[in-house]
């Protein structure tokens, strides 16, 4: 007869092989959401509509590359819904830094810019500056090390 915490163990390695299998598992780690949905539930709308980061509503949500990604609006939402790749942030909402030095860290959604119609977030104020001080090197290091990235994310 099997315990508890054996037959826990056995479920849950049963739930992981099924979620990877399918690619749930595997795609939803791609885009950050550490709080339950993308961005931290920040509407990346209207970072490029009002020029400010403001928290989206459950209400208007929006589903796109395994997340969940809230809106302030309807019509942001249906923005975003139209051309997803336009708003979303760049490697998949971590913070934009720390894939220039070719890791992944969590982010503060207030701590970000748009660069060439592209949304970057970083992991605090004081990391927004050092990301700042080399903008466009921190840039060309971060895109070179995204695809490296993403496919250990999708592991």
């Amino acid at each position: 007869m099997r315990t508890v915490p054996a037959m826990a163990t056995v479920l849950l390695a049963l739930l992981l092989t099924v979620a990877t299998a399918s690619g749930t598992l595997a795609q939803s780690r791609i885009v950050n959401q550490s709080d339950g949905a993308a961005i931290k539930g920040y509407d990346a709308v209207a970072c490029f509509t009002a020029s400010d980061a403001i928290k989206g509503d459950p209400a208007f949500s929006h589903v796109w590359n395994g997340a969940t990604w809230l809106f302030k609006t309807a019509a942001n939402r249906d923005a975003f819904a139209a051309a997803p790749e336009k708003y979303a942030p760049q490697y998949g909402g971590y913070c934009a830094y720390a894939m220039s030095r070719n890791y992944v860290a969590d982010i503060t959604p207030t701590a970000w810019k748009i660069v060439d119609g592209r949304l970057y977030l970083n992991n605090s104020r004081a990391v927004h500056l050092w990301w700042l001080a080399d903008q466009t090197g921190n840039i060309a290091s971060a895109d070179a090390n995204w695809p490296g990235q993403k496919e250990t994310l999708a592991e």
